[in-house]
């Protein structure tokens, strides 16, 4: 294994996914992109999960970087495969999906033509047929090179995972993912944006996200409140950006993922004394930066009110929500 720098660093966190990740780096190990390194992190499986990527450092020892780690979560993963790598863009996959080809050499080349920090492509979801069950766009009306200072909206707009993005490996000099916490996307990627003078898109749908059927039906938990905790994180870091008069673009930010991601999540919380639990904190979160219901009920994204693009059952919920029937939303969850 040679030492020298590549263009692109992808970092797979792995932790007991032995029936999906044979798939994952497969799509990997095949990028037209050929100088890259993929550095796998075994976050403590406690399966086959070892086998598959033993075999895959055998078979291609010039792509794939195996480590082995005790279980520290995703973030910590996550951080340990930037600690170690040496390309010039980093990008992350989580493990039980898998991407297009050409994802990473296009994404790669925009990244280069228009000098950016940041590159997003969207998103597909798949079943475990690999059928695509919904696709999730990103920036449809936005052109390719987005200056920001020109399309802050996209601040608010942007879905802040971090799979479907590639970074300058110089973002995260002085920034990690948040350890021990859910929602580590939202507490980071926005930041890393701050950063960004320009950043770049394609309309590819590259990343293929496997929705698990065990992952819709579980019970949500209070972990639901880390969602919170990421948007104050971002919020500091705002102030202290280079965007930090765009007041407007920070509420709708706020509304976003402090409030309508935050009810999607609460939607699935069984326990009721939980539920009244995690609605009184959204309720100080509104107190606090003073936003009013009529600021959420006419919140735009893409230049649509939000609200009326939600499918039914979840536009009955929010609405129910914020006129104060919570006892009529127990019932219709």
């Amino acid at each position: 294994m040679t030492n020298v720098p590549s263009k692109v660093s992808i970092i797979v966190p792995v932790y007991n996914v032995e029936n999906y990740l044979t798939k994952c780096l497969d799509s990997l190990v095949h990028q037209s992109l050929q100088d890259i390194e993929i550095l796998v992190v075994n976050d403590g499986s406690k399966d086959q999960s070892d086998e598959i990527i033993k075999h895959f450092a055998q078979t291609h020892p010039e792509k794939i970087k195996a480590f082995s780690k005790e279980n520290g979560g995703l973030s910590d993963a996550r951080n340990f495969g930037i600690d170690h790598a040496t390309g010039d863009y980093i990008g992350f996959v989580d493990s039980d999906d898998y991407v297009q080809k050409t994802m990473f050499e296009e994404m790669y080349l925009l990244a280069e033509k228009h000098k950016s920090k940041m590159v997003i492509c969207n998103i597909q979801k798949v079943d475990e047929k690999g059928q695509v069950t919904q696709k999730l766009t990103q920036l449809s009306n936005m052109p390719e090179k987005i200056i920001l200072e020109e399309h802050f909206s996209v601040f608010s707009d942007v879905s802040y995972f971090a799979c479907n993005k590639l970074f300058k490996k110089e973002l995260f000099v002085h920034k990690r993912f948040k350890r021990g916490v859910h929602f580590e996307d939202i507490q980071l990627v926005p930041q890393l944006l701050l950063e960004c003078d320009t950043i770049a898109q394609t309309q590819s749908f590259h990343y293929q996200y496997f929705e698990r059927s065990d992952s819709i039906t579980k019970t949500h938990t209070e972990k639901g409140l880390d969602m919170l905790k990421a948007v104050k994180d971002v919020e500091l870091a705002f102030k202290k950006s280079q965007y930090s008069r765009k007041k407007e673009e920070l509420k709708n930010f706020q509304i976003f993922e402090g409030i309508y991601s935050f009810l999607a999540y609460l939607a699935f919380v069984k326990n009721e004394e939980l539920f009244y639990k995690m609605s009184e904190q959204l309720a100080v979160f509104m107190r606090e930066r003073q936003i009013k219901i009529q600021d959420i009920l006419k919140y735009n994204r893409f230049g649509k009110n939000y609200l009326l693009s939600l499918p039914l059952k979840k536009k009955i919920f929010y609405l129910l929500f914020f006129a104060g029937q919570k006892k009529l939303i127990r019932r219709l969850i």
